[in-house]
C-alpha cells in the first residue's frame, strides 16, 4: 500500500533519498559539475514548505518537497525515485501530491527548474501542465525552468 509520510528533510529517511538523488545526479550530470546544495529544513516545514515521502509498506520509494518563494508562489524542489520504482507512474502520483501540499499551503503558482539530463522528469512537468518559463533562480544546476498557475 502506498503511504505518503510528511517529514523534515532532516530525518533519516529524508536524508537518505536525498544523498542517493544528489548522487545519481552528480553522476548523470553533463559536465560532471554538479553542485549538491543540501536543502534548509526550515523551508520544508509548513506554513514555509512541506517535504514527502512516498513509500510502500515498510520500503522508501522516493521523495519531493515544496517550498515558499512568495505567500502564493511555491517551488517543488527534489523529486526523486528510487530507480527500481519508475516507469510505475509514481513521478505523477508524487507530483500530484506536492501540488496538493502546495495548495493547502496557499500557493496558486508553482514554479521549478530541471535539467535536459532529466528527460523523462521534464515530460513529466509538460504533460501535468508545466510550461517553460524565464529563469527564475541562478541554479548553476538547470537549465530549464517551468511553472503552471494552480486551479481548485
Amino acid at each position: 500500500m502506498l503511504t505518503f509520510h510528511r517529514l523534515g528533510t532532516d530525518t533519516p529517511d529524508s536524508h537518505t533519498l536525498l544523498m542517493e538523488y544528489f548522487g545519481e545526479r552528480a553522476v548523470g550530470f553533463e559536465d560532471g559539475d554538479y553542485v549538491v546544495t543540501l536543502p534548509d529544513p526550515a523551508r520544508f516545514i509548513p506554513p514555509a514548505g512541506s517535504f514527502i515521502v512516498l513509500a510502500e509498506d515498510d520500503t522508501l520509494l522516493g521523495c519531493g518537497g515544496v517550498r515558499a518563494l512568495s505567500p502564493t508562489r511555491f517551488e517543488i524542489k527534489h523529486v526523486y525515485l528510487r530507480p527500481a520504482t519508475r516507469g510505475r507512474g509514481l513521478g505523477r502520483t508524487l507530483l500530484n501530491r506536492l501540488e496538493e501540499e502546495a495548495r493547502a499551503l496557499g500557493a496558486t503558482e508553482l514554479v521549478l527548474d530541471t535539467n535536459a539530463t532529466l528527460a523523462a522528469a521534464g515530460g513529466l512537468y509538460r504533460s501535468s501542465g508545466y510550461v517553460e518559463i524565464e529563469p527564475y533562480n541562478s541554479n548553476p544546476n538547470a537549465n530549464h525552468w517551468y511553472g503552471k498557475t494552480l486551479t481548485d
